[in-house]
């Protein structure tokens, strides 16, 4: 069974951002406007992106199902 993935864009600016949000993109591996990551569709990717939920943008990463 293939792991469904999620593509993660940061569409909004960090500055002014709390500490935390912070870290979690830098975790996601978002720095700068624009910024695209794949990231695993599990609980953990889940919550990360909830605390970014106002500066991204989460589209399903398009793999070839065989």
């Amino acid at each position: 069974m293939a792991e469904q993935k999620l593509q993660v864009k940061l569409v909004k600016s960090l500055i002014g951002s709390k500490k935390n949000q912070l870290a979690t993109a830098q975790a996601l591996g978002l720095k700068r406007i624009g910024d695209v990551s794949v990231q695993p569709d599990n609980a953990a990717t889940q919550g990360k992106l909830r605390v970014l939920a106002h500066l991204i943008e989460v589209n399903e990463a398009g793999g070839a199902a065989a």
